[in-house]
């Protein structure tokens, strides 16, 4: 009888209509039109990514040691059934994609547009806070809801971690060159590359995000003013960086265009994936939305194309600019884009625009993930499967303010102790998980609720979400076998707190049929 009535509470789904009679109790402020919606996703879609990712994709990755658990997922199967062993095997990194790091820009993007479709039918039906997590419960049941929401939480908190670690060493390499040194100690993890480094704190690291934690809870129109403007601010340096760049492209670095052929390509999109994971915030705002049955989708999709276009712009030009093998490491890796414009010696001026630009991508992409992380707390908390503490909303900015601050310590003391580094692929294999599930979820909603109204509709399903679900899939398995590990090590604790915590106290919980 007990195992009966827990199955039926693992897949037991939420009602649309009460959750939509839910979010209008709730006591969110409705202040975000469909342009500050664009703007919330190129803010986290287009962050320190552009700026740096794109050499690193292009010059490809090679590790000092070589190891299995740095191999591919798919390399390791692909030789398994092909040749019955691992001697083939690559451990040592991943192979350039050269100049067609553009290609892996669009390849990847195109992936992303048919998921991004299925998160525009969701959210245009299903327009609460909560993202893929909200979906989840609506359409596949409770226990997938909770093992998304545990999946969103790494994937907002990790990639966050990084870029506040990425903006901390960018900020500290800049002041440099105007002679101003921040004291080592002070300003560098504690614990990287698997060492002691010496360090105590990494004070910028903690401030900035605490610093955008307050702009947080002041308000979200506050906020996405805020953001608005540094999305123009980072669009108009990228625009800088095309202008001028294209005055020094030498078209012999673009020879051979594909060192690797197709799978060099398909290798930089597993890198460069990281890039484009900023698009499910904007359906974490829907509840803050004016209107979202058509904002949302707009928002979602627009944010797409605009950064899909600035992303293959850049690659085409940096790659023109320079030899793709020069971005292997040293300063030249860390920061492409600035060091291509010094060494062809373009103006300081600009140089000093696009320094800006990329500082400020960093702190656009760490407000809108923070901002989505919150959220996402808040659903699950107001479910039931997190404390009630998380849901409670501020009586005066009308914000999930415990929320917000719980997230802000949840970055901000990892950002000040530790490089997470290679960790940073746990947001590629969360985010595509998501995308897998989301895909479902509007297979399953057409077949079991095709009656209701939808804002927008993705077109020829179930075979664009079944696509989604194809290239979402065959991304997880470019991943490494380390990466695959840490997710299902995750997925395991969530388990584990869901079990002994969570399904006791969910509405479901409380109140069996």
């Amino acid at each position: 009888m007990r195992s009966r009535h827990l199955t039926s509470q693992l897949l037991r789904r939420k009602s649309i209509d009460k959750l939509l009679a839910e979010s209008e109790s709730a006591g969110l402020k409705k202040s975000l039109g469909p342009w500050s919606l664009t703007a919330l996703g190129i803010g986290a879609i287009i962050g320190s990514g552009i700026f740096v990712l794109t050499g690193t994709a292009a010059a490809g990755e090679n590790f000092q040691a070589p190891s299995l658990w740095k191999a591919q997922v798919l390399d390791v199967v692909v030789n398994l059934v092909s040749t019955g062993n691992l001697s083939h095997v690559l451990k040592h990194g991943r192979p350039a994609a050269g100049p067609s790091i553009a290609i892996s820009f669009i390849l990847v993007a195109i992936a992303c547009s048919f998921a991004g479709l299925c998160y525009a039918e969701l959210a245009s039906m299903i327009p609460i806070a909560g993202s893929a997590y909200t979906y989840s419960y609506a359409t596949l049941g409770e226990i997938f809801a909770w093992i998304i929401g545990w999946d969103l939480i790494l994937e907002y908190a990790v990639s966050n971690v990084a870029v506040a670690v990425g903006f901390s060493g960018y900020l500290k390499a800049q002041l440099a060159v105007f002679g101003l040194s921040l004291p080592e100690a002070w300003s560098s993890p504690v614990w990287a590359g698997g060492q002691w480094t010496g360090a105590y704190f990494n004070l910028p690291a903690f401030l900035i995000v605490m610093l955008l934690t307050v702009l947080l809870v002041r308000g979200v129109k506050e906020s996405a003013e805020t953001n608005n403007i540094m999305v123009l601010v980072k669009l108009a340096a990228i625009l800088v960086f095309l202008v001028v760049g294209s005055t020094l492209i030498n078209p012999a670095n673009w020879h051979p265009f594909a060192p690797n052929g197709f799978g060099g390509i398909v290798t930089g999109g597993a890198i460069i994936f990281f890039t484009y994971i900023g698009f499910d915030s904007v359906s974490t705002a829907a509840e803050e939305s004016k209107n979202p049955q058509k904002d949302l989708p707009f928002g979602i999709i627009v944010s797409l194309v605009v950064c899909t276009v600035f992303y293959a712009g850049v690659a085409l030009v940096l790659t023109g600019m320079l030899k793709y093998t020069t971005f292997v490491s040293g300063p030249a890796a860390d920061a492409p884009v600035a060091y291509a414009l010094q060494v062809l010696g373009a103006h300081p001026f600009f140089r000093s625009v696009i320094v800006i630009g990329a500082l400020t991508g960093m702190l656009s992409s760490l407000l809108c993930f923070q901002y989505g992380q919150a959220r996402i707390w808040y659903a699950m908390s107001r479910d039931g499967l997190f404390p009630k503490l998380f849901s409670v909303v501020h009586p005066k900015y009308k914000t999930p303010s415990y929320s917000t601050w719980i997230a802000g310590f949840a970055v901000g003391l990892p950002a000040g102790f530790m490089d997470i580094g290679d960790a940073a692929d746990l947001s590629n294999i969360g985010t595509l998980f998501a995308f897998v599930l989301v895909s479902f979820g509007v297979i399953f909603l057409r077949r079991r609720d095709p009656d209701r109204k939808r804002g927008f509709r993705v077109p020829f399903v179930p075979w664009f979400p079944m696509l989604s679900i194809l290239f979402c899939g065959g991304l997880m398995t470019g991943l490494t076998i380390t990466t695959w590990v840490r997710f299902i090590g995750w997925l395991a604790i969530g388990l584990v707190i869901y079990f002994f915590y969570s399904r006791h106290r969910s509405e479901f919980g409380r109140n069996p049929v």
